[in-house]
């Protein structure tokens, strides 16, 4: 079994007690994002860029079906600590947890979306 490479642009998808984690992007807010260094996974880009921006250590699980228009990836991926250590670029102030009902207004792509419906309580 080989890895999959990354392409295009990765979305973590880090849900924890029915919340969606989001960084504050130009204009608003939207899914901790970034690209795949060379032979780096999926799953493996999701955990990186989520430490790098937020300081939270997540485990990415698995790529949702099916890829996003753009060419990119969403990975699903488990919180791993419940605090952000130092390391994140991003301070508290730019990252939130929402509740699926909270991000009615954000651009997510259609399988973040379809996701959330089935997998995060209303709150």
């Amino acid at each position: 079994m080989t890895a999959e490479r990354a392409e295009g642009v990765v979305r973590a998808v880090v849900v924890h007690d029915g919340r969606l984690l989001l960084v504050a992007e130009r204009g608003g807010w939207g899914l901790p994002s970034g690209t795949p260094q060379p032979a780096e996974t999926p799953q493996a880009t999701a955990a990186r860029v989520v430490y790098e921006l937020t300081g939270y250590l997540v485990d990415g699980t698995e790529a949702l079906e099916p890829g996003d228009a753009d060419g990119g990836t969403a990975v699903l991926c488990r919180l791993l600590t419940e605090s952000p250590s130092d390391g994140g670029r991003l301070t508290p102030d730019h990252l939130r947890w929402s509740s699926a009902e909270e991000t009615t207004d954000i651009p997510l792509p259609p399988p973040v979306r379809h996701y959330l419906q089935g997998h995060t309580p209303p709150i």
